[in-house]
């Protein structure tokens, strides 16, 4: 499972496209958002949303960070709230897209905006509402201290742990018994909390936070909503997410490369994951398994070659040998751009655990499909490469690999189980310091 940020836009139109199977209709929401992009042609947006003309409004990126309105980068006036027009909007959404800013020590541009209505309330109507994925069952979070000072009143939020087998009576029982007392209605509330908490589940998400909520009598505004989903509940609710993007987080885009394999990931059964570390570094890795992923890029770094570390993934799930091929070309492409500047050779360590149920020898046809495609490129640049593998036919794909990497010119080490995960790193780097 791993968990993947969706845009604020994302997490109240999924909310809004399946409100009246859990909320209504007990509460009423009117969902009124339009996410902006650098496509986006402004000038032309109240053609289709006449809204945007009518009512003041709020405007703020939408990028995955938090703390917006304490970096000051929420549109609207403390002074006089909901006065924002439509004209000031796309003054400040195209003054912010051409800047750069420095968020969490990253640095970047802001692309994506939300641009919604302003909703006027008292800060007393501003609660707060937040549900997690825990080792010992689902949390919830509850506080009537809405808003940006919501940690400054941390003390204040009450938390209940929803038990894995927990009944639907246990679940009401439980946050109706934990409805913090500062609320005013507290039934009302408590359903919400109920309703949104099986929302929770039935979307698979892993976290949800709409901080504030505001309630109105049965008028609810989540104005601010941070959500993560499982992604591996995609071929269950990807119908119910819709078009659901997984952008990475603000100053984190995604290089061509790593956008193939995601792109080939979400397609595909297996489990194909890329992070270019460092395109200059010597030692690259083509690791079968999320845990043995881990453990190589950790003894790397352990050894004290972490920057030199160029690359950091897997691939898993029995990948076909032309997912697999795939993979590897990319690795390879990447790897073989440049000589090192030092004239030291390249490391290539292809390990893994002792898989279970991969293919060995197949997933090895699909990598020696790749270095049929670049072992000129390979021998120029001086690649070693270490291999390490167990599981179903890794006699034969560590024979094959052998025989195919020779014919080829290159130099290859090959080991089985017998030899430990680590031990391959340690052998690979003392030998080539």
């Amino acid at each position: 499972m791993a968990q993947r940020g969706i845009r604020e836009y994302d997490g109240k139109r999924i909310l809004a496209e399946h409100w009246n199977e859990y909320f209504a209709p007990e509460f009423e929401y009117d969902f009124k958002s339009i996410l902006v992009t650098p496509e986006t042609d402004l000038d032309k947006l109240p053609e289709q949303y006449p809204w945007l003309l009518e009512t003041p409004l709020v405007a703020k990126p939408d990028m995955l960070f938090g703390k917006r309105g304490k970096l000051g980068l929420i549109l609207f006036k403390k002074e006089k709230p909901c006065d924002v027009d439509y004209e000031t909007v796309k003054q400040w959404i195209r003054e912010k897209m051409q800047e750069e800013v420095e968020i969490k020590g990253k640095k970047g541009k802001l692309t994506h905006f939300l641009i919604e209505p302003c909703v006027p309330h008292a800060p007393e109507d501003e609660y707060y509402v937040a549900m997690t994925l825990g080792y010992d069952g689902d949390h919830i979070y509850m506080s009537a201290f809405g808003g940006i000072d919501v940690e400054e009143n941390w003390d204040k939020v009450r938390e209940v742990v929803i038990p894995p087998l927990a009944t639907e009576e246990e679940i009401d029982r439980l946050i109706e018994e934990n409805v913090p007392p500062e609320i005013k209605d507290k039934e009302k509330y408590a359903d919400f909390v109920k309703r949104l908490y099986k929302f929770f589940r039935d979307m698979h998400f892993a976290y949800l936070e709409i901080n504030p909520l505001v309630m109105v009598g049965n008028k609810v505004y989540p104005l601010d909503f941070v959500g993560r989903v499982d992604d591996t509940a995609q071929f269950l609710v990807g119908r119910k997410w819709g078009e659901l993007e997984f952008p990475a987080g603000f100053g984190g885009e995604l290089s061509p490369e790593e956008k193939y394999i995601k792109e080939m990931d979400e397609k595909s059964g297996a489990s194909l994951k890329l992070t270019i570390l460092n395109p200059e570094g010597r030692i690259w890795t083509l690791v079968a398994g999320g845990g043995a992923s881990v453990v190589y890029a950790d003894t790397v770094a352990d050894l004290g070659y972490v920057k030199e570390l160029a690359n950091y993934g897997e691939y898993s799930g029995n990948p076909s040998r032309a997912e697999t091929r795939e993979y590897v070309k990319t690795v390879l492409d990447l790897m073989t751009r440049k000589k090192d500047p030092q004239g030291r050779p390249k490391i290539l360590i292809i390990g893994g655990a002792i898989a279970n149920f991969t293919d060995v020898a197949k997933t090895f046809d699909g990598i020696i499909d790749a270095f049929k495609e670049y072992a000129d490129k390979m021998k120029e640049v001086g690649v070693k490469i270490y291999v390490r593998r167990g599981g179903p036919n890794y006699e034969i794909g560590l024979a094959k690999i052998k025989k195919a990497a020779e014919e080829l010119g290159l130099t290859i080490e090959v080991y089985g189980p017998e030899t430990h995960m680590t031990e391959i790193v340690k052998k690979a780097l003392t030998e080539n310091p």
